[in-house]
């Protein structure tokens, strides 16, 4: 070991990294030249830098490799930012909905409790992981159809759904657009339903003038990179009912009794005087199951990761709202062939996508405009799965159609999305506008 090496510190150490961070962020990161017909448009992706960066380095450096000291405070910011008293990190949003739903059937609940065979109301138009845990437990999903304006739940359909197996609204808010949180809560109300929010593309946005995710029983999150804020893979569930909280993080943690967090025991001082179940007495509690329970955590790497973007949230939902406002300025001129997408009335949209439906009088297909848009290297996608009733996955599944499901399928046939994301600067949103135009032949 050199003499220079034996005089440092880990702390001196540390720093040194960090600042070789920073110049490492400084040039990876620079921002790049756009070139029209030879720079991609994605529709969404990461935005991160020295601090995420540096974050993560730091958390590395700890050692501590599963959930630790990052993940702690990332959970209590983002709880504060919410307005909510209970938030635990997961895995993904995918995990985020399947331990959510998962809560709601946990004995603790008693007759509240979701069983095999009961019904829950939602939408085929969306991504399937908000069903999933539905039929995963075997409940059944009930579909009611979407309103185009909006591609979320037609509110005055969710009623004529409701019969005497019905125990749950489940929802996610469609590309960041709240769903009519008046009528839903209103009538989970009257019916004595459970509200589940899946907010994964929705952060910040607010229905009259409150948080998205406050609203229902239960709520969750996603920080995919393509999200608002990201840590790779990962999620979060969050909850202002302290009993939901912690058969949530029952079902995360391996299904166990104990709470006690990752590195600590006995907190209760309690951990060898249960009796529980059919075990003998004094069983260790740490070792004592009450759900049927999964292994979700994140890692402090992770948690790090997203603790340094709660400092650009706002920045970066602004720049989902301006860009979309922008698009929708200029897609004015593309209103002989598309639908534009429309806030639900009392909401502020946290904007993942713009949506756009292809109008059946334009004669134009969906895939010879996609084809075009990804050749001249702009992203798109659809509404995810279009109608899930018709996805291969789903022969044979139990579930119920409320009505028609007519927009569902205009969706599946004619809706796609192009990106707002932050990354997007103006110059390119105006060469996929052109793009779209010189397509449809306008401003000619």
């Amino acid at each position: 070991m050199t003499t220079s090496a034996t005089n440092k510190t880990p702390d001196s150490l540390r720093k040194e990294i960090a600042e070789l961070v920073q110049q490492f962020a400084e040039i990876t990161y620079a921002p790049k030249p756009f070139v029209p017909g030879e720079s991609p448009v994605p529709v969404s992706g990461k935005v991160i830098g020295a601090a995420e960066l540096k974050n993560m380095v730091e958390a590395s450096l700890d050692g501590w490799l599963t959930t630790g000291r990052f993940n702690v405070e990332f959970e209590a910011r983002l709880a504060s930012y919410l307005g909510v008293k209970h938030l635990i990190t997961v895995n993904s949003g995918s995990s985020a909905n399947l331990v959510a739903f998962s809560t709601l059937t946990s004995p603790r609940l008693g007759d509240r409790a979701i069983k095999p065979g009961d019904e829950v109301i939602g939408v085929a138009a969306g991504f399937p992981t908000t069903v999933n845990p539905i039929l995963q437990f075997g409940a059944v999903p009930v579909f009611v159809d979407v309103d185009l304006a909006t591609h979320n739940i037609d509110a005055t359909k969710i009623e004529a759904a409701i019969s005497p197996k019905t125990k749950a609204i489940m929802l996610a808010h469609s590309l960041g657009n709240p769903f009519n949180l008046d009528v839903v809560t209103a009538l989970c109300k009257k019916h004595n339903l459970w509200l589940v929010e899946d907010c994964c593309d929705a952060l910040g946005a607010t229905y009259n003038g409150q948080m998205v995710g406050t609203f229902g029983d239960i709520a969750t999150l996603s920080f995919y990179p393509a999200h608002h804020i990201t840590m790779g893979e990962g999620g979060a569930v969050f909850t202002n009912n302290a009993e939901l909280k912690l058969i949530a993080e029952s079902f995360r943690d391996w299904g166990r009794d104990c709470y006690c967090p990752p590195g600590k025991d006995n907190t209760c001082n309690k951990r060898f005087c249960w009796k529980l179940g059919n075990l003998p007495e004094g069983y260790d509690h740490k070792y004592t199951y009450s759900h049927l329970g999964y292994n979700l955590k994140i890692s402090d790497m992770q948690a790090a990761c997203a603790l340094a973007q709660m400092d650009r949230v706002d920045e970066f939902i602004a720049a989902r709202k301006a860009n979309f406002a922008y698009l929708k300025n200029r897609l004015k001129s593309c209103e002989e062939f598309l639908h534009l997408p429309e806030a639900t009335p009392n909401s502020d949209p946290s904007w993942f996508g713009f949506p756009l439906v292809l109008k059946e009088s334009s004669g134009i297909k969906r895939v010879d405009l996609l084809n075009y848009l990804d050749q001249n290297k702009i992203g798109t996608r659809l509404l995810f799965a279009g109608n899930l009733t018709r996805q291969p996955y789903m022969i044979g599944r139990n579930y119920r159609i409320s009505g028609e499901l007519t927009n569902t399928d205009i969706v599946m046939n004619q809706t796609f999305w192009i990106g707002v994301y932050p990354g997007l600067s103006e110059d390119m949103l105006d060469f996929v506008v052109e793009k779209i135009e010189t397509f449809l032949g306008v401003n000619f």
